[in-house]
């Protein structure tokens, strides 16, 4: 195989270079064939251009692009538009065009190289629209064997900056003569606009990577800064052979590399390879470069300086990139599949199946139980009519006690003799059995008798009231008013458990997270929460249960996922971490938790790759975050949409875990001045605030009707933020008011701070501290405090809490936070300074509950009961427990407001008849009122209870004393 070449002027024959050999068999000629076809291979000659196509491991092969295009500014290029063919001489029209290859563009965000932040959008659209540029849109594609794949990796792991050189080359024009020569100088001095580009390929080793495409910068090349940079020690156009340009008339061929002209002790450096290359060079007002070169015979001795390289320079000054893309057909670094990802989360934690829809559960052994004493009655009633019923029509309304009493002892009698009364009571045990064990869960035996007599004298309390409840329901007649039951929402017990955490009552606060498992063990929020509490207690096996059997009901659920993740690596269990991890991402690709979690468990892995591969994703999806809220920002002016539901302007309908809560809601778009709008809804939130309360008190499995009366006298802010939803309660963020555009890192510390997983946020503070677009920042030192906190190091946090208030002084979180620290200390002088400092500020810092609490609590031992009644009315018109109303009704006796008193401390006993506190007060509101029965039984059960504040009962038995009754020992 022959390749003629174009003949040249004042040239006689056409040179021909010869390609490759086949070796035909001509055998079946003699054999008596006239004709016949045959495929044989066709094997390169050393040194022709088909040798390349066989690429091999110990070469490299150099991809040259020529005769860029000057395109004038005043319009963009147009996408799709086709890529063409490396290949001069084409003649046909459109035939350079590569069929089905079109460059497509995309967002300069999405793209891998440099100039992709927002603020270089506008740069780049006049560098591409309205400046004058240079255009190649060539393709030039390459195989890669096995081994060359290998080495293409290692390659870029070694060194994961390749260069790029550009240069500018005039046609040449051959001076006439038979002795014209080129010389190294004429050589040299065709090289003007010499730049190079890095081009970083290590996002081909990210898993699943096939393309990068971006815009590099153009620098000037300088011999020093591209070896530090990419480790080459000889630049393609000035010190390889003349064949690099020469070999390559025809435009964009492979070519081997002559051997560079340099020291034997210098071995023979890579070359980039790249596929799809769009220069965009921008130097000011230049020529048109070319990617060509020119070569050599004899390497530099001495690097020029800088000023050698004016031309250089001006790429910078101009600002000057070019856009190329290279894309691979299969990744170098397979990624794991989403199915095999799911797959290996089941096989670690299988779905738990459906509960089977049964009617079980406490309240149906109760009814179950109402059921069978009214069939019970009525079998008794039926006897009683058989045995008595014309003795009754008799006599009428004539009989006496006597008579009843007789009666009474001949029905016994019956039902003894005949085996009703057995019959009965074996009726009546199934019912027992199951009230036993649903509603108080005893399912094994009981460690001592005196624990058995204990419960059963309980549960026979208990049997009669509910005996007392059917019998009434059977007969209407003689209802009587039933005491409401306060019914405690899942939302409130969470509120209960939180408080309790923060007392470091852990005990309590188990109980409280275990009834909400008990009453929905289906519900995953319930098992995350209890995760978390776990994790503030160090118990990392309980924790991870719980995480588990969240992920179990949704395998799909990201925080449960996450939390898995983060439980697997603080037990060291790496393999099923990854798994986790990278399900999270797979499942939801634009959550930056995810991503950064991910990156931080490679960096654990000592795999900086990977690492930097999931930090850049995470970046890069807050960076489109951030961009579509600025839209939505943008269109929201003048326009802004809200939810309402039942007169109740809802902030999410979202759970803290990003579950809906169910509820139907509304939208209602509103047209009207963003200023106005911001008044009226504030308005609009404390009205409905204020109407929910009231409405809510009028329902008797909510509170009670006295409570209306206090929080009328409580005045409302007029702020948005009043508003807030539980899980904001129970949840606080103690490092910014509003949450401002934050790093990756920081959206990591505020879901790790949020589910307590302290041992990991130390980890990412690292990281804030020394992220470009993090460092030392109010918020850094706001949790850094914090963490602190949680491992009482006061001196630690108060020097945090300093920085934090440098920084920002008027953020009221910093307040509240020292606040903290000032009363876990023992300072309560300062607390409350902080306190009423935080409590100040138009805006509410994230810990208000908890802040009305401690604040009203000092008011109470300082004896301002003033300020403490009006403090816990805040705290209980926010979000009421029992600690709040115990608060209001403690300032309210000291104030002797009596009645308001007892309605306070009676909404606290509803929400806990545990707290012996509140039995106590309650008993000398009682002693104070003048009603015995009430002060014996509220002091029995406060003595029951245990209370430990040997002065408050010393003033009951003070007040015991003076009105002479209260303690039945006496």
């Amino acid at each position: 195989m022959t390749e003629v070449l174009p003949k040249e002027k004042k040239q006689k024959d056409e040179k021909t270079l010869i390609l490759g050999q086949a070796v035909v068999d001509l055998l079946p000629l003699l054999e008596g064939e006239s004709s016949f076809e045959t495929m044989a291979p066709l094997h390169p000659v050393p040194g022709s251009p088909l040798e390349p196509l066989r690429l091999s491991v110990k070469k490299d092969y150099s991809i040259l692009f020529k005769n860029g295009t000057l395109k004038l500014g005043g319009e963009r290029e147009p996408v799709p538009r086709p890529k063409k063919w490396p290949i001069a001489n084409i003649l046909a029209p459109g035939a350079n065009n590569i069929p089905d290859a079109f460059i497509i563009g995309g967002p300069y965000e999405e793209e891998d190289g440099e100039l992709n932040r927002p603020e270089d959008r506008e740069f780049r659209n006049q560098a591409e629209c309205i400046k004058k540029r240079i255009i190649w849109d060539l393709e030039s594609r390459c195989y890669l064997d096995p081994p060359a794949v290998v080495s293409f990796q290692k390659r870029i792991a070694d060194c994961r900056f390749w260069p790029v050189e550009i240069t500018r080359v005039p046609l040449t024009i051959a001076p006439k003569g038979k002795a014209a020569k080129f010389d190294k100088a004429d050589d040299e001095s065709q090289l003007s606009f010499h730049g190079v580009a890095y081009v970083n390929m290590v996002p081909l080793l990210y898993p699943g990577v096939k393309r990068i495409r971006g815009a590099f910068h153009v620098y000037p090349y300088l011999d020093s800064t591209v070896y530090e940079k990419t480790k080459c020690s000889f630049s393609l156009f000035r010190d390889t052979g003349h064949n690099l340009v020469q070999n390559n008339k025809i435009g964009g061929i492979n070519s081997p590399l002559s051997k560079p002209a340099v020291s034997k002790n210098v071995k023979e450096d890579k070359t980039v390879k790249e596929k799809d290359i769009e220069g965009k060079p921008r130097p000011g007002d230049m020529q048109p470069p070319s990617i060509k070169s020119q070569s050599s015979d004899t390497p530099l001795e001495v690097e020029p300086p800088l000023s050698h390289n004016p031309e250089g320079q001006q790429y910078v000054e101009a600002g000057t990139y070019i856009v190329l893309e290279i894309q691979l057909d299969k990744a170098l670094v397979p990624k794991r599949m989403p199915e095999e990802l799911a797959r290996r989360v089941k096989e670690m934690i299988p779905p738990r199946p459906p509960l089977t829809r049964r009617t079980g559960g406490a309240q149906k052994a109760v009814s179950d139980y109402h059921m069978q004493v009214k069939n019970i009655s009525r079998a008794i009633l039926d006897e009683y009519h058989r045995m008595f019923g014309k003795q009754v029509a008799k006599l009428g309304s004539d009989m006496d006690s006597e008579t009843l009493e007789e009666q009474k002892c001949q029905l016994n009698y019956e039902l003894n003799c005949s085996g009703k009364y057995f019959a009965f009571k074996e009726q009546l045990k199934h019912a027992v059995v199951r009230i036993v064990r649903e509603k108080y869960l005893k399912t094994t035996s009981f460690e001592s008798q005196e624990e058995l007599q204990t419960f059963i004298s309980e549960l026979y309390v208990f049997l009669v009231d509910q005996m007392h409840v059917a019998l009434n329901q059977t007969m209407p007649d003689d209802i009587q008013g039933t005491v409401p039951t306060i019914y405690t929402s899942s939302e409130q017990l969470r509120l209960f458990a939180f408080e309790a955490e923060v007392n470091e009552n852990f005990e309590m606060a188990a109980v409280y997270y275990e009834e909400r498992l008990v009453r929905e063990p289906q519900n995953l929020e319930h098992w995350l929460d209890y995760g978390a509490f776990c994790l503030l207690t160090e118990d990392n096996i309980k924790a991870q249960e719980c995480f588990q059997k969240a992920l179990s009901l949704n395998q799909n659920h990201i925080q449960s996922l996450l939390l898995c993740g983060v439980l697997a690596v603080l037990m060291e269990n790496y393999e099923q971490a990854e798994i986790f991890f990278e399900d999270a991402t797979c499942l939801e690709p634009t959550n930056v938790v995810a991503w950064t979690l991910l990156g931080l468990y490679y960096e654990i892995q000592n795999n900086d790759i990977r690492m930097e591969m999931a930090f850049h994703e995470a970046f890069k999806q807050l960076q489109a975050r951030m961009l579509q809220a600025q839209i939505m920002k943008q269109r929201s002016i003048g326009t802004v949409e809200y939810i309402e539901e039942g007169g109740k302007v809802e902030e999410s309908s979202l759970g803290p875990w990003g579950i809906t809560n169910g509820s139907s809601a509304t939208a209602i778009k509103v047209e009207a001045p963003a200023d106005d709008f911001l008044e009226e809804s504030s308005k609009l939130q404390s009205d409905s605030r204020e109407h929910i309360i009231s409405t809510q008190s009028q329902d008797p499995t909510i509170s009670q009707k006295p409570s209306n009366i206090l929080l009328k006298e409580m005045p409302v802010k007029k702020e948005t933020s009043k508003c807030q939803d539980s899980s904001t309660v129970l949840y606080p963020s103690p490092y910014g008011v509003s949450q401002t555009p934050a790093t990756i890192f920081m959206e990591t510390i505020r879901f790790l701070m949020k589910v307590n997983a302290v041992q990991y946020v130390q980890r990412v503070l690292a990281h804030e501290l020394l992220c470009p677009q993090g460092g030392p920042s109010c918020e850094y030192y706001l949790v850094l405090a914090q963490t602190h906190l949680l491992k009482k190091d006061f001196a630690k946090a108060e020097e945090c809490l300093q920085q934090a208030a440098q920084m920002d002084y008027l953020n009221p979180n910093v307040w509240g936070v020292k606040g903290h620290l000032y009363f876990l200390s023992g300072n309560h002088a300062e607390a409350k300074a902080c306190y009423e400092r935080t409590i100040s500020f138009v805006v509410d810092a994230s810990e208000m509950h908890f802040i009305f609490l401690r604040l009203g609590q000092i008011y109470l031992e300082e004896k301002e009961y003033e300020k403490a009644k009006k403090t816990y009315l805040q705290a209980c018109k926010r979000s009421p427990s029992c600690l709040t109303w115990l608060g209001l009704g403690i300032a309210c006796y000291r104030l002797e407001e009596f009645t308001e008193a007892e309605d306070a401390l009676s909404e606290a006993n509803a929400l806990n008849n545990y707290n012996a506190e509140v039995w106590a007060y309650l008993a000398l509101v009682s002693l104070k009122a003048g009603r015995q029965l009430e002060a014996e039984q509220a002091y029995k059960y406060t003595m029951k209870l245990k209370l430990k504040d040997e002065t408050l009962l010393a003033e009951i038995h003070m007040v015991q004393e003076t009105v002479g009754f209260g303690n039945p020992s006496f």
